[in-house]
């Protein structure tokens, strides 16, 4: 049942609010004066709405409205910004009205007051109240899956410098090596920004083409090329309000550079093919596994460009240089990938732990997630070394053409040259991992320890196609 706070000075509006609002099945609470309505505020009952009278005698409602939108009380605890405020006044000016709509009032009625409009009013501020419950579930479950795992002294040290880095409009630069994590720090400096009400959008640099980035950054009219059937926002634009994150900006190309650096410079754009200048208000983080140093003394990136997005730079870690957290990480994706699956949770054997601990990680903590649903896919009720990849120390597979003590049979093979020879055994062990996992492109690309998108690189590079 919701509850609804009526702040009013005069009794009969009180008696009559109370009456038509508990018969439509509300909890009601009632305050005179600011003193009582902050004490109703600031105690355990959620208030789902609240009903408040511009005059209050000698106070002023719209200055309550204000410490409530403002999250700010004055006893020092908080208020809910988000609960919906429906001024109500019998003798307000337009621009009493005007302040109050500014100030984010969700509604504004005035005395006498219809019993049918009070009704409407306050069911929709409810919904409203409801549906935004409900928005925030769904965003912290999504923020969830994007929290940055670990307690080593590394990770503490990276959230301390998130915390003091995200609350400023300062651009930021994440530099660090593929696979430890860079869109996990933006997202925890968005989400603890004064700009995380708005969209976290990110943009992947490196997988638009680059005679399409202008086109997906600043969006283009109709008409501005052959396919652009129509307007289309670019993601500046629908970041307006919110965090923008380049990723790999490195891989931008230098024309698409040079714009950035205007909206950075002044917030100002054109879409492509158009001749509209728009302005967005965003934050702007960036990330790069490149060092962008070396490619600015090559000219493959815009000095000025650099230097206004490296204004605060926070460095991701490698694994290797947290490896007490990697415990805690495993279990973590292990968890996941087998809710995702609808399996029981698994248990890693210390064994498995010890062999991983003492691996380099190349990939990072990406790298791990992958062998964690490789895992979680091939093991039994518990994950033992035989589940392991022969590279992270697991059993070796019999290969093709092996001989009696598993080595290859090199006279088997005639080829002319060591890149002909790699090739051959290559391809002989991709087709064997795919037909053992029935082309499965995904449990495949698992079971080898690269990504997806590698494996198809591999299959175009080397000929491979699954027979009729």
């Amino acid at each position: 049942m919701s509850t609804i706070l009526i702040v009013d000075d005069e009794k009969n509006i009180l008696r009559t609010l109370r009456l038509v609002l508990e018969g439509e099945g509300y909890d009601v609470l009632d305050a005179k004066n600011h003193s009582a309505a902050e004490a109703h505020l600031s105690g355990t009952t959620q208030i789902d709405t609240i009903l408040l009278d511009v005059k209050l005698g000698e106070d002023n409602g719209i200055e309550l409205l204000e410490k409530i939108k403002s999250n700010t009380a004055g006893s020092g605890s908080a208020y809910d910004p988000a609960v919906p405020v429906i001024m109500i006044s019998g003798h307000a000016s337009i621009n009493d009205a005007v302040k109050a709509t500014r100030l984010g009032a969700f509604d504004f009625m005035e005395k006498p007051l219809d019993r049918n409009r009070v009704v409407v009013a306050v069911r929709n501020a409810v919904e409203r109240a409801e549906m935004q419950a409900r928005v925030n579930q769904l965003r912290d479950a999504a923020d969830s899956q994007f929290e940055l795992l670990g307690t080593s002294q590394v990770m503490v040290d990276l959230r301390r410098q998130i915390s003091k880095v995200a609350p400023t409009r300062t651009r930021v630069l994440i530099t660090g090596e593929s696979g430890t994590g860079k869109e996990l720090i933006a997202r925890a400096v968005h989400r603890n920004s004064n700009v995380a009400g708005g969209d976290f959008v990110k943009v992947n640099c490196a997988a638009i083409p680059p005679e399409l980035i202008e086109s997906e950054l600043f969006g283009h009219e109709r008409g501005a090329f052959t396919g652009a059937t129509g307007r289309k926002r670019g993601l500046f634009e629908v970041a307006d309000k919110g965090t923008i994150f380049l990723d790999e900006i490195g891989d931008m190309s230098l024309s698409a550079q040079a714009k950035v650096l205007r909206v950075l410079q002044t917030g100002d754009f054109s879409r492509v093919g158009g001749e509209q200048t728009l302005t967005t208000d965003c934050r702007v983080v960036a990330a790069t596994n490149k060092d962008l140093q070396k490619a600015v003394a090559d000219g493959e990136f815009r000095e000025d460009l650099y230097f206004r997005l490296n204004v605060l730079p926070i460095e991701s870690p490698p694994l290797r240089d947290r490896r007490d957290d990697l415990p805690l990480l495993l279990q973590s994706f292990i968890t996941y990938c087998c809710e995702e699956n609808g399996f029981a949770t698994k248990s890693i054997d210390d064994a498995v732990l010890d062999k991983l601990r003492s691996f380099e990680w190349p990939g990072n903590v990406r790298e791990l997630r992958n062998v964690a649903e490789r895992l979680v896919i091939m093991s039994d009720e518990y994950i033992v070394e035989k589940d392991l990849p022969p590279y992270l120390g697991g059993p070796t597979r019999e290969a093709q053409g092996a001989g009696s003590e598993g080595n290859v049979d090199i006279s088997a093979y005639d080829s002319n040259s060591l890149r002909e020879f790699r090739e051959l055994i290559e391809t002989q062990f991709i087709v064997h991992r795919l037909e053992e996992f029935e082309w499965n492109i995904s449990q495949a690309a698992l079971s080898l320890g690269i990504e997806r998108t590698n494996l198809h690189k591999k299959l175009r590079a080397l000929g491979i196609q699954r027979p009729s």
